[in-house]
């Protein structure tokens, strides 16, 4: 056994295929069939027991059958039927490869063997990424090992492949830059389906139904499962063609080989080569992850990150040359990632060494591609994260067994008082049998559980909520805890500045415009913004602030105030912001009028603990002040500055940061905030009211994270300890509060006894990996009592979700970005809020009303036209229209600005409405088209409707087959047979009552009751047992009343085959049958305060109703013509009052019983935490 290989890989096994003949389903039956031959033939004798005969050997090939499924179903079953396993892998042909949790099925591959120099080379592909044996040292599987970790000097000397054996002997290595998922046909999903163990269940049944010559119904059932089974595979054909329209397409680049730069596809790059880079033209992404090597970049990662800032990207040149690239620290600096898109580069100066591109691209090297990129490795997420959910899980199957209990009791009573009788047929006798026990399992059952989620689907799209997996609906029913990301979910992305404080006394705010002018000029010209063509690019924040102080940037980095209050400057020098430095610089000048110096200053702006050791003078209040706005939830920046004076262009070409970046004036503090979405305290107050717990999960600050928990009621008590490293407060991990104020040590003791009882907890991502490494009992203990995560990274939300899940919490996760994909696709619940879409449905008929007469052709789309598919936003419709309207405008002056306005407008929301690959709604299974959370509530509605109106399906079909299996057993050793059109007439009222209880609405508002989350409960199982009594003893007696007045058949058995003839016991039986039916719907429709009550789902109550006035007409025999139609007998008047009394008692009898049930054990309970 191979030790385990990485992240994806839990461990490898080595396999043979056995010949077929020596296959687990052929050897071993080749001598049960022998052995059966033998003894039906030699022991017993054909002749005298043909029957028994036949039935044995239709049993050993359904065994053979079961067996041959098994190894379809189970990989672990078909290594143990058909392979032999080897130790050595080169004895191999196939391998079984077992993932880690949480990252796809077990699979059984095929190893691919090739030629190199030293001898046999063994590779496997696994979730699209390869895998070589490393015969020498690890002798293991490895990954394919890309060239990410050698020195600068390497990547710099580098001079791309220069010849075309090099090109070729690569791409054998490596492969090619492909991400492409591959679309399996209609016909392999088809069969997937078809081999299903509930779909073979059905046909075995519908083959027997055949058998006892129920040709019409068998065949019908038959056409509507393989209808059903192929509508699914359609919609997850469908959904898969979605997915591979967002990978990237190929367009041409400048690559250096052979010496020379030509041009490829972005789809033939190889790792090592060289290729020129140049501002994204048409959305086009990044094809692959690229080393900076020469020549500056400004990106946007958004696609990757979730942040909407562009990151500066510096080359490898100006670091030293004996430097080991490391990917996870160098990454964020000289690293461009595939998927993301260059703003903006500069060339590399012609004068300096190494390769220059004709087309004044920066150089970068290509370190890995396809699917190990950081873009691929999303998309496998996608793909292999998670199995998708259907509705034939564990809770149906055990449901099932529950029923068959009562099925083998009923045909074993068939079986023993059907052989007394010498003369009957024992095959149709072994049939009536086999028909009793598949009876259990309606054959509509996968199509009622079905009815219920796409009645919540059809609901939710009417919400702006789409969903590609309708099954996790009811999860949404059941959810524990919901999490919520902050940036741009909860809070709006639009920044605002609040204004400048810490100039005066106390924290006195001034609006930014309105600040001391040298505040102003900082605020003005401290940012990496870049005005391009069309717009101006950079830090929302930077955007925002440049805004509130009222200046503007032009394109010669120039930044002039819109008023003309003071001069303009231009910008010489930016030090960028890092993350380390936690600080930006810039160096700007005028020239003053009649002079010909320019006079230079230096602006900073950053973190106030790192500048407030740069400032000349620091305020008394500075600490005060910035910690004060800091817990209140904003963003807050220092400002500083510095006159440099004059200076000749080598003193300005000479100034290193540390000099500008020292003896600065402090011109106060930038108070930034987020402000909350409009409706997000309405949502979380609503969700927090209906019995659920609720956490955050964000990358931003702590501070800024508990101030927004402590707004939205999230956190309740009066003081938050944030688990924080060692500090001054403390020398060991330990827990401290918001203010300071309060420190409590480490201790899982402390925790229930002091900690959970009085404070809210936060846990940032430094204490995650310390807990994961040192103690991960007590992280299990704290990740469903804590309130805030802050400054978690992407695959730590996942961390957070997998680990809720597997201590069985039922999760929802609500994200906008890419950094929540992880988070989203293993939450039981994902919702995905669609980026830069409005908060609320669009208001059309104000726009029409405004419009009307002048803009025929540039009329929004209907409303039918909101309800189409995500992905088929973006279409050329909204430009066709543009180009019409604008050119029919010549003669509507007074409304073109309105007009052009107004359509660039709808184009924008088209634009935002395409989804792209890295949007997280790509990775979820619910996504709302409107940046609300209150996409969340509804979902929790649909979800809890579902719920329960599955379980009361569940109910109503438990009794509906345990009444059945008594019917045709007992009933039917009896004689009692339904005429067709009786069948029919029962089939029809039982059909329609299930459509119109799966049709219920939900309540307008979620309820504090939580509804019951599975099937196996006390409530459930109770009033099943007693309704079913109730039922049985209503049976019993009017069965034995009507056989006194029914004479007695002529000998000692029944005939069960002769043909219906109508009397009093199957009058009767039919009549309770059917008011047994309408019991069960009756008493058993949950209504309120889950859904509407029965008096407000009219379909059900009318149908209900009319099923009551048809079994009092029959039973009554008021109108002879019907009666006569459904060969209903007469009954003696005397008898007739008994049935109508019993079937009254009967409904009240079970609706007293489950309403007392209900009172007693129908109320769930959310899960503690303690």
């Amino acid at each position: 056994m191979a030790a385990p290989l990485n992240d994806e890989i839990q461990r490898l096994s080595y396999h043979n295929i056995r010949p077929v003949i020596l296959h687990g389903y052929v050897l071993p039956f080749i001598f049960i069939y022998a052995g059966w031959f033998y003894t039906w033939t030699t022991v017993y004798g054909m002749d005298d027991y043909f029957e028994a005969g036949l039935i044995a050997f239709a049993i050993v090939g359904l065994l053979q059958i079961l067996t041959a499924l098994f190894c379809m179903w189970s990989i672990d079953v078909r290594c143990a039927m058909t392979c032999s396993k080897v130790d050595d892998p080169h004895k191999a042909t196939w391998l079984k490869v077992v993932p880690t949790p949480n990252n796809g099925s077990t699979e059984l591959i095929r190893l691919h063997r090739g030629n190199k120099e030293e001898g046999e080379e063994l590779w496997f592909q696994f979730q699209k990424t390869k895998y070589l044996y490393d015969g020498d040292e690890k002798k293991q599987f490895v990954h394919v090992t890309f060239p990410i970790d050698h020195s600068v000097n390497f990547y710099m000397d580098w001079k791309g492949y220069q010849d075309d054996e090099e090109v070729a002997a690569a791409e054998k290595k490596f492969g090619i830059n492909q991400m492409v998922m591959d679309i399996p046909r209609f016909a392999e999903l088809f069969s997937e389906r078809a081999t299903a163990p509930f779909f073979v269940f059905q046909v075995f049944c519908v083959g027997l139904w055949c058998l006892d010559e129920y040709w019409y119904y068998s065949v019908f059932t038959l056409f509507m499962l393989i209808a059903f089974e192929a509508t699914l595979v359609q919609q997850q054909l469908r959904n898969m063609a979605e997915i591979r329209k967002m990978g990237n397409k190929p367009y041409l680049i400048q690559v250096y080989r052979n010496r020379k730069w030509i041009k490829v596809m972005t789809d033939t790059l190889i790792p090592g080569d060289i290729v020129s880079i140049t501002r994204s033209q048409d959305d086009k992404t990044l094809p692959c992850d690229m080393l900076l090597l020469r020549g500056p970049c400004i990106v946007d990662e958004s696609m990757l990150t979730g942040e909407s800032v562009p990151v500066m990207k510096e080359p490898v040149e100006q670091i030293e040359g004996d430097h080991i690239l490391d990917i996870e620290l160098d990454g964020k600096l000289h690293v461009l990632f595939g998927g993301t898109k260059v703003v903006q580069h500069t060339p590399p100066g012609k004068t300096g060494p190494g390769l220059k591109a004709s087309d004044n691209g920066c150089i970068a090297y290509v370190l890995r591609h396809s699917f190990n990129t950081s873009q691929g490795k999303l998309l496998r997420t996608i793909l292999f994260g998670v199995k998708r959910v259907t509705a034939n899980n564990l809770e149906t199957f055990f449901f099932i067994m529950f029923l068959l209990v009562f099925a083998i009791v009923a045909a074993s009573y068939v079986w023993i008082k059907g052989t007394e009788n010498p003369k009957r047929n024992r095959y149709k006798l072994f049939l009536e049998c086999t028909l009793i026990l598949t009876s259990v399992v309606p054959p509509e059952l996968p199509i009622e559980l079905s009815l219920a989620v796409n009645t919540s689907l059809l609901a939710l799209t009417k919400l702006y909520v789409y969903c590609t997996e309708p099954f996790r609906i009811p999860f949404a029913g059941k959810i524990d805890i919901c999490c919520f990301d902050k940036t741009g979910t909860l809070t709006s992305d639009n920044l605002v500045v609040e204004g400048v404080t810490g100039l005066g006394k106390g924290t006195e705010m001034i609006a930014a415009a309105d600040a001391p002018l040298h505040t102003v000029q900082v605020l003005a010209t401290c940012h990496s913004l870049v005005q391009l063509e069309d717009e101006m690019v950079g830090d929302p924040l930077e955007k925002a602030t440049l805004k509130a102080v009222e200046w503007n940037l032009t394109k010669g980095e120039a930044v002039i105030p819109l008023k003309g209050r003071s001069h303009g400057l231009k910008i010489f020098h930016r030090y960028h912001f890092s993350s380390a430095l936690k600080r930006m610089s810039v160096i700007v000048g005028h020239t003053p009028a009649g002079s010909t110096e320019t006079h230079y200053m230096a602006t900073v702006k950053g973190a106030p603990e790192t500048l407030k050791d740069m400032f000349k003078h620091i305020p008394d209040n500075y600490e005060e002040v910035y910690l004060a706005m800091a817990r209140r939830g904003a963003r807050v920046l220092a400002l500083g500055y510095k006159d440099i004076g004059a200076l000749s262009h080598q003193q300005m070409r000479e100034l290193v940061r540390d000099q500008v970046e020292k003896g600065l004036t402090f011109a106060g503090f930038v108070i930034i905030s987020c402000p909350l979405k409009s409706d997000s305290k309405a949502a979380i107050k609503e969700i927090l009211h209906s019995s659920h717990y609720v956490s955050m999960i964000t990358g931003d600050n702590p501070l800024t994270a508990c101030h927004v928990a402590k707004e939205l009621r999230i956190t309740r008590k009066e003081t938050t300890l944030i688990l924080s490293p060692p500090n001054r407060q403390d020398s060991d991990w330990h827990w401290q509060s918001i203010d300071d104020k309060t420190t409590e040590p480490l201790d899982e003791k402390n925790l229930r006894k002091n900690i959970f009882p009085k404070y809210d907890l936060c846990l940032i991502g430094e204490a995650l990996t310390f807990l994961q490494s040192s103690n991960i009992k007590l992280l299990r203990l704290l990740l469903p009592n804590t309130r805030v995560f802050a400054r978690v990274a992407p695959k730590q939300k996942e961390l957070i979700i997998t680990m809720l899940k597997a201590q069985g919490y039922i999760t929802l996760m609500c994200g906008d970005g890419t950094n929540d994909v992880g988070a989203l696709k293993h939450a039981d619940v994902g919702v995905a809020l669609l980026a830069n879409a409005p908060e609320r449905i669009p208001d059309r008929k104000k726009f029409r009303r405004d419009e009307a007469g002048s803009s025929v052709d540039a009329e929004p789309s209907s409303s039918n036209d909101k309800l189409t598919p995500i992905t088929q936003r973006g279409k050329p419709t909204g430009r066709a229209a543009k180009q019409r309207a604008i050119t029919r405008g010549d003669n509507m002056a007074p409304h073109q600005k309105k007009l052009a306005a107004l359509l660039k407008e709808m184009e924008e929301e088209e634009k935002s409405q395409v989804i792209k690959l890295g949007d997280a709604s790509v990775a979820s299974p619910f996504t709302s088209k409107l940046s609300t959370v209150m996409s969340v509530c509804n979902i929790i509605k649909q979800g809890r409707c579902t719920l329960v109106t599955t379980l009361q399906m569940f109910k109503i079909l438990a009794l509906n087959a345990l009444i059945l299996a008594y019917s045709q057993s007992v009933l039917y050793l009896d004689g009692i047979k339904f005429s067709d059109g009786q069948a029919t007439m029962q089939g029809l009222l039982l059909a329609g009552c299930f459509l119109f209880i799966s049709r219920s609405k939900p309540l307008k508002t979620l309820s504090k009751e939580r509804p019951l989350p599975n099937i196996f409960n006390m409530y459930t199982i109770l009033t099943v047992m007693t309704q079913f009594a109730v039922h049985f003893s209503s049976l019993m007696y009017l069965v034995h009343h009507a056989k006194l007045h029914t004479p007695k058949p002529e000998g000692e058995f029944v005939d069960l085959e002769k043909e219906f003839e109508p009397n009093i016991l199957n009058t009767t039986v039919y009549i309770i049958s059917m008011s047994l039916q309408v019991s069960t719907f009756a008493v058993n429709y949950k209504g309120e305060p889950f859904m509407e009550s029965l008096r407000e789902n009219k379909p059900l109550l009318y149908s209900l109703m009319f099923s009551c006035c048809g079994i009092i007409t029959l039973a009554s025999g008021i109108i002879p013509d019907i009666s006569q139609q459904f060969q209903i007998i007469e009954l003696p008047s005397e008898f007739r009052n008994t049935v109508l009394l019993v079937v009254c008692g009967d409904i009240l009898a079970a609706f007293l019983v489950d309403r007392t049930y209900q009172f007693l054990f129908g109320h769930a309970k959310l899960t503690s935490t303690h």
